[in-house]
Parts: C-alpha cells; sequence; structure tokens
C-alpha cells in the first residue's frame, strides 16, 4: 500500500468520549485538530484544563487541542472526523455542508448506527445531504477510554478512494493505534450497527444471570445474522470476520464499559429503559437502532430473531422472559 501525506488539519465533529479521543489521536500526530462541541463546559474544560471532564475525566489531553462551538471553524478544516450519533447525523451534515460552502471534503463517518426514520445507514445519509463529501468510515473494537489512554487498538479504515484512505491511516496511525485499510465501507458501517444491537442482547442474558455457555451461544448466533445480512446488502464476508464486524462484536458484548451491554445488563435485570437511560449522559445507539435492523433484515428477506427480539425489548413490544422463551421454542435446524 502507498504510504499518504497525512491531512494537515481535522476538525472532529463531537465533544463526546468518542469524538475526543480521536481529537486527541490527532493532536498528538501533530496535527492541527479542532474539537467541536455542543456544552459549554466540554469547551472550557478542553481548553482550560486539557480534559473532557464530563465524557473522559481524569484522561490528560494535548494542549494542541482545541475546542470551538462554532461549527465553521471545524468545518474549514482540511477532513472532517465525524463523531456525533446517528440519529443526529442527518442536520449535522447539513450544517457541516454549508458551513464548508459545499466544497469537496474527506469526511471519516466514527458513529455506528442507522438512522431509524429512513432505516439509511450513514454513507447513504451523507450522500444524499453532502454529496460532495468523500466518504470513509472508522469502526472497529475500539472504547474511547483505551484508545486516549494510549492503549493498544487495531481497527478498520474503509474508503472508496484508496488514495484518500492512504492519508487517513496516516493522520490516525500511531504506535499504539493500528488501522486496516478496507474498500468495503458497507461491511465496515454495518458491524458497527449491528453490534450495538447485538451487544445488548448479550447484556440481557448477563443481566439475567444465564451464564456463559448462554452468552457465548448468543454472540456466535448473533454473527450468523450479522452475516446474512451483510450478503444480502453486498458486505464483503472477510469484512465481516475483520475487525470492524466480529472484533467488534468481541468487545462490545462481553465488556460491561460498552454502553450497550451495560443496558442490556439493567434490563436484563428487569429494570426500564426509560429509568436506564435518564441517568446517562451518553446514547446508547443500538436502542435506536435495533428496530432500523429489523426493518433492514425482513427487506431483504433475512432471518434475524436475535436482533428483532432486541427490537421488540426496547420497543416494550414483548417482555425479557416472553423473549426469551420465544428464541428457546424455535423450531430446531442446521446450523448452516
Amino acid at each position: 500500500m502507498n504510504s499518504g501525506a497525512p491531512f494537515k488539519s481535522i476538525g472532529v465533529i463531537g465533544g463526546g468520549a468518542w469524538g475526543t479521543a480521536l481529537a486527541s489521536l490527532c493532536a498528538s500526530n501533530q496535527v492541527e485538530t479542532t474539537l467541536w462541541a455542543r456544552e459549554d463546559a466540554v469547551i472550557r474544560s478542553i481548553n482550560a484544563r486539557h480534559e473532557n471532564s464530563e465524557y473522559l475525566p481524569g484522561v490528560p489531553l494535548p494542549k494542541s487541542l482545541k475546542a470551538a462551538k462554532s461549527l465553521g471553524m471545524a468545518a474549514k478544516s482540511e477532513a472532517i472526523l465525524f463523531a456525533v450519533p446517528a440519529q443526529f447525523a442527518r442536520t449535522a451534515f447539513a450544517d457541516l455542508r454549508e458551513a464548508s460552502d459545499g466544497r469537496t471534503v474527506p469526511v471519516a463517518l466514527c458513529s455506528k448506527g442507522i438512522e431509524r426514520s429512513s432505516g439509511m445507514m450513514m454513507t447513504e445519509i451523507l450522500a444524499a445531504v453532502w454529496p460532495e463529501a468523500e466518504p470513509a468510515v472508522l469502526s472497529g473494537p475500539s472504547f474511547a477510554r483505551d484508545v486516549a489512554m494510549g492503549l493498544p487498538t487495531a481497527v478498520t479504515l474503509a474508503a472508496a478512494d484508496p488514495e484518500i484512505g492512504a492519508r487517513w491511516m496516516a493522520t490516525i496511525g500511531a504506535s499504539h493505534f493500528r488501522p486496516y485499510l478496507s474498500d468495503d465501507l458497507t461491511g465496515a458501517e454495518l458491524g458497527g450497527a449491528v453490534k450495538n444491537v447485538l451487544a445488548i442482547a448479550a447484556g440481557v442474558v448477563e443481566g439475567k444471570g444465564f451464564g456463559e455457555s448462554a452468552r457465548a451461544a448468543l454472540i456466535a448466533r448473533g454473527f450468523a445474522e450479522f452475516q446474512r445480512l451483510g450478503v444480502a446488502l453486498g458486505a464483503k464476508r472477510e469484512t465481516m470476520a475483520g475487525l470492524s464486524g466480529l472484533g467488534d462484536l468481541i468487545l462490545t458484548a462481553t465488556s460491561q464499559q460498552s454502553r450497550n451491554m451495560s443496558l442490556g445488563v439493567e434490563l436484563g435485570k428487569g429494570r426500564t429503559l426509560e429509568d436506564i437511560l435518564a441517568e446517562r449522559n451518553t446514547v446508547s445507539e443500538g436502542v435506536a437502532t435495533a428496530g432500523a435492523i429489523h426493518a433492514l433484515a425482513e427487506k431483504a428477506g433475512v432471518e434475524a430473531p436475535i436482533c428483532e427480539a432486541v427490537a421488540a425489548l426496547v420497543s416494550s413490544a414483548k417482555s425479557v422472559d416472553e423473549i426469551v422463551a420465544a428464541l428457546m421454542a424455535r423450531p430446531l435446524k442446521s446450523e448452516a
């Protein structure tokens, strides 16, 4: 692979934990980095104390990293890392297009989810709202705190244009952060969305006390659902078996550091979704994405009983006990 020249300036859109970790990564690589955030407290904390005390407390950030509330400041950058939750992406893309005067800008999509209202993936929304943008997808097993703390991490960077992909690799690659290049945007993006839904299911297994064997079975059968859907939508099998697919699923379905798995744990213990979400200042994308994944699977004619079950659970259509009973009562069949 030809090595590319890193981008000279990066605008990171989204001041949560993941956006902050990515901004810290770029700034540590001596790239001029501007982090856009909505919250004044986040901006003050980063600029004055070099820490995002709201979303990444206790993690020191590079002094060169600047936070701003003006979207125009970030949009003037040579390239954009987009880390706004999927359900708010459409409006943010429109604002960014306007702020950048509709110019051609490389945009790496770092959020994981599917728009609930339309069933569109992030690349599809970007193409519809900001057609001048050059899309890439950054996905894989990567907790924000691990990346920000400099712990070893490997991810997938999918780009349609290999030259743009090489530039992204040069911009974000570091001794502790290893991106692998792919041209399969669909596979990389779908893996990031489906794993959040499956992580909720894995959390429910944990919360109900069903044991490690049940969780392992759920992860394996959930991965089978993801593969069926991925093939139907044109994803590559090697992508689905790679970092942005199986790798990300293993991480989020086995650690309560995952927002989605920890939410599932609380649901498994019998708590209501409303009470769980009321206590959190972060987004669990699997809640909004579950229904969209189920709809995608139905449209594609793909059987996805676990994703369907999570959609029923978060919409309060069925209880945990009803869902477990229905899954275990399914007709016996060949694994293949």
